[in-house]
């Protein structure tokens, strides 16, 4: 978990991230941090129950109607990254291994030890308690190649 190489992996090879929380509302850090990822050519699938949608994408009330929606497109969601408190972490970490989505992001101060271990058991490349936007901005400002 949080080996510099996964996140350079992650930073390098994805291109979908279903955003777990992520809000409409300016000034929030999962709208300021997914915006921030989209400029740097991400594409950010929202997936919370309570809004329409987010910096110009449909949201979606759950991971299985992100997927299903990315998938008829003929793309995949490679990586799965979490605005939400703690305790909300295990179902979500339930919904990406039977997804089989290979990449799960807990944000700074989302941390849950055991549901990270799920993950990482069934073979998913996990970062916890990091920023993704921090990360990016280590590795370089500059859009992806």
């Amino acid at each position: 978990m949080n080996e510099p190489e996964t996140i350079r992996e992650i930073l390098e090879r994805v291109r979908t991230i279903a955003v777990v929380g992520l809000t409409d509302r300016e000034g929030r850090a999962s709208y300021g941090v997914s915006r921030f990822m989209q400029s740097q050519g991400y594409r950010i699938v929202p997936v919370n129950p309570k809004i329409e949608s987010s910096l110009g994408e449909r949201a979606y009330a759950d991971l299985d109607a992100a997927c299903e929606a990315v998938a008829a497109e003929g793309g995949r969601v490679e990586l799965v990254n979490v605005f939400r408190a703690p305790e909300h972490v295990p179902e979500v970490v339930k919904d990406v291994i039977r997804l089989k989505i290979p990449y799960l992001w807990l944000q700074e101060g989302v941390v849950h030890d055991e549901a990270a271990g799920w993950a990482e058991a069934a073979g998913i490349k996990v970062v916890m308690d990091r920023c993704i936007l921090k990360e990016r901005m280590a590795a370089g400002w500059g859009s992806r190649g």
